[in-house]
C-alpha cells in the first residue's frame, strides 16, 4: 500500500510540471500573436514588421574637381644678404628697417676717402707712364730716320721699339688700377641688389666692416611676386604630369594655415626633377603675384592644386559610404522600402560628396542617416522633414523628426559581416570604428 504522503508529493510535482508547460505555450503564443511590437522579428498591431527610420539621398550625376590639398611654404624668388665687398668704417645707414626698397636704391656707405686717395695715385702713375711712352715713341722716330741714313746701328732701333712696347703695357696696368679703384669707390656706396622688403639692420654705423663678413648689413627679400613650394605624394604625381604634358595650366590657391581663409590665386610653375626617396614625395613650385602682400616669406600655407575636373561623375554624400568586410559599401533603398548592401568603388572626394566609379547609377536612393542600425533586407521608413514626410530619395539631416506613428528604431547588426564592429566614414572621408549596440 502506497504511503499517502508519497502520493501527495508525486501529485504536487505533476501539477508544477504542467504549469511550466502551460507558461511556455503561452509565451510562444504571445511572441507570435503580434502583442509584442518591440520584439525582434515580431509584428505590430497591424501585422506589419517594424522598420528603421533613416535619412536618404539620391545618387546624382555631376562634376567633381580633383584637388590636391598640400602644406606648403612661401618661398621668395630672391633672398639676398647685403654684405660689404671691401673693408672700412660704416659711416652711414640710409634705409628704414622693414621698408620696401627698389633695385639700386642707396642703403649704406663705407668711408670712401682711402679709396679716393688710391685712385688719385693710380691716375698719377698713368700720367707719368703716358709721358714716358710719348718720349719713347719720339726717340723711336728719330732712330728710324738715323737708321735709314746708316748713322746708328740697327740694334739701337730694335731696342727702342721694345721700350715703346713696355711703356704701352705700363699704361694698360695703370688704367686697370684706376678701374679697380673706381670700382672700390662704387662699392663704398652700397645699394640694394634686388627690389623687395629689407629686414632689420645687422650692423650699426661706426663699425668696421670687412669683405669677409658673412653677417652682412641687412637682408632684402622679394615679396611680390613670390612662390610657394609644396610636396605631393608619388601616387598623386602621375595625374599632374599628365595634365602638364597636355599643356594645361593648373590653378593653385593658397589658403591660411588653418585652411579657412583664401590668400592668393596662382598657377603651378614647375615640378622638381627627382623624388625624395626617404619620404616618397616630390616638390612642386607655384607662382603668385602677391600684389597685396598677403603671402609672407617663409609662412606655412595650405595649397589647393586643381589637377582635373571629372564631368558626369556619379556622386553620393560622403556619409553614405561605409567600410567593412566587403570593403566600401552603401545601403541602397529598394522599391519595397527594404535596404540592400551594395559594394562600391570610390573615387575623389571633396569632403561633402564622393565619386562612385563602380556600383551605383544616378537615380538610386542610398541611406545617409541611421546606417548603424541597418541589416541586409531590413525594412526602413524614410524620415520626415519639418513639413511632413520626405519624398523617397530626399535627404534628411541627422536629428530630423520621424513620421508620426513611425516605429522607434531598435539596435541591430549594421553590417553584412559577422563581426561585432563596422567602420563609418565621416564627412572628411576618414573612417572610424563604432561598436554595435546589442539587440533588444
Amino acid at each position: 500500500m502506497v504511503d499517502p504522503v508519497v502520493r501527495r508529493g508525486k501529485s504536487k510535482r505533476r501539477w508544477v510540471f504542467a504549469g511550466i508547460v502551460l507558461l511556455l505555450v503561452a509565451f510562444v503564443w504571445y511572441r507570435h500573436s503580434g502583442h509584442d511590437p518591440g520584439s525582434y522579428g515580431g509584428r505590430g498591431r497591424h501585422g506589419m514588421l517594424p522598420s528603421q527610420v533613416v535619412g536618404v539621398a539620391k545618387v546624382e550625376s555631376g562634376s567633381m574637381p580633383v584637388v590636391l590639398d598640400e602644406l606648403g611654404t612661401v618661398t621668395p624668388i630672391a633672398t639676398v644678404t647685403v654684405v660689404p665687398q671691401l673693408s672700412g668704417y660704416l659711416t652711414q645707414v640710409a634705409f628704414t628697417q622693414g621698408e620696401n626698397v627698389t633695385k639700386g636704391e642707396f642703403l649704406a656707405e663705407i668711408d670712401p676717402r682711402p679709396y679716393q686717395i688710391q685712385l688719385e695715385q693710380f691716375q698719377a702713375s698713368l700720367a707719368k707712364d703716358t709721358a714716358a711712352l710719348a718720349q719713347a715713341r719720339s726717340d723711336l722716330s728719330r732712330f728710324e730716320i738715323l737708321a735709314r741714313q746708316q748713322s746708328i746701328a740697327e740694334q739701337q732701333v730694335t731696342d727702342q721699339q721694345f721700350l715703346v712696347q713696355q711703356d704701352e703695357a705700363a699704361i694698360k696696368i695703370d688704367q686697370a688700377n684706376i678701374d679697380t679703384a673706381t670700382l672700390d669707390l662704387a662699392y663704398c656706396h652700397i645699394t640694394s641688389p634686388v627690389s623687395g622688403r629689407i629686414g632689420l639692420r645687422l650692423v650699426d654705423p661706426g663699425n668696421f666692416v670687412t669683405s669677409a663678413s658673412t653677417t652682412g648689413i641687412a637682408v632684402v627679400t622679394t615679396v611680390a611676386p613670390t612662390t610657394v613650394i609644396f610636396s605631393v605624394a608619388q601616387a598623386n604625381l602621375a595625374p599632374v604630369l599628365e595634365r602638364l604634358g597636355q599643356g594645361a595650366v593648373l590653378p593653385a590657391a593658397a589658403y591660411s594655415s588653418d585652411d579657412t581663409t583664401k590668400l592668393e590665386d596662382g598657377t603651378l610653375a614647375a615640378v622638381n626633377n627627382q623624388m625624395n626617396t626617404s619620404t616618397g614625395m616630390v616638390q612642386l613650385r607655384a607662382d603668385f603675384a602677391n600684389t597685396d602682400e598677403k603671402l609672407f616669406p617663409n609662412e606655412f600655407v595650405n595649397v589647393h592644386l586643381l589637377v582635373n575636373t571629372l564631368d558626369h561623375a556619379t556622386l553620393v554624400p560622403t556619409q553614405a559610404i561605409q567600410s567593412g568586410v566587403p570593403g566600401d559599401y552603401v545601403y541602397v533603398v529598394n522599391a519595397d522600402n527594404t535596404v540592400s548592401v551594395q559594394p562600391v568603388t570610390t573615387g575623389p572626394s571633396d569632403g561633402t560628396k564622393t565619386v562612385i566609379t563602380k556600383g551605383l547609377t544616378p537615380g538610386q536612393t542610398v541611406v545617409i542617416d541611421g546606417v548603424d542600425r541597418l541589416t541586409e533586407g531590413e525594412r526602413v521608413t524614410i524620415a520626415s522633414g519639418p513639413s511632413g514626410p520626405v519624398a523617397p530619395g530626399a535627404s534628411v539631416a541627422p536629428g530630423a523628426s520621424a513620421a508620426p506613428g513611425a516605429t522607434a528604431p531598435k539596435a541591430a547588426d549594421p553590417k553584412p559581416s559577422q563581426n561585432g564592429h563596422h567602420h563609418r566614414r565621416d564627412e572628411n572621408g576618414s573612417s572610424g570604428a563604432a561598436s554595435t549596440p546589442a539587440s533588444q
